[in-house]
């Protein structure tokens, strides 16, 4: 599976179970931490690990299981796929961040036709 297949295959996952605002954002030109940001949004900090935890048990039925996770506790998880990092926010963490502004330079790829 190629990067670009591990986030859309993310995405799809997020999309099932209701993440809101999923974006994603090509950062290979500018970073070596990474090729691809995954970033959506849920709607309460339950929500939000129900959202990892379903990214974590459908991408590891693929064969792919993350490399690292953080912030379990918090109002933003991190899954560590190696080359496509997945951004789980609450809307609150997700305005204080802002790694959309952070990286606005990079590529937005099109997830429109994964997110109908």
């Amino acid at each position: 599976m190629t990067e670009l297949e591990l986030a859309r295959n993310i995405v799809k996952v997020l999309d099932n179970k209701k993440g809101s605002d999923i974006t994603v954002i090509e950062i290979t030109e500018h970073s070596i931490v990474a090729d691809y940001f995954v970033i959506v949004t849920g709607t309460s900090n339950t929500h939000v690990k129900a959202l990892a935890d379903e990214v974590e048990y459908e991408i590891g039925l693929l064969g792919k299981k993350p490399d690292h996770i953080e912030g379990r506790a918090t109002g933003w998880i991190l899954l560590d796929y190696g080359s496509v990092l997945v951004h789980v926010f609450t809307g609150e963490s997700r305005e204080y961040y802002n790694l959309e502004r952070l990286w606005q330079d990079a590529r937005k790829v099109d997830v429109s036709d994964l997110v109908k």
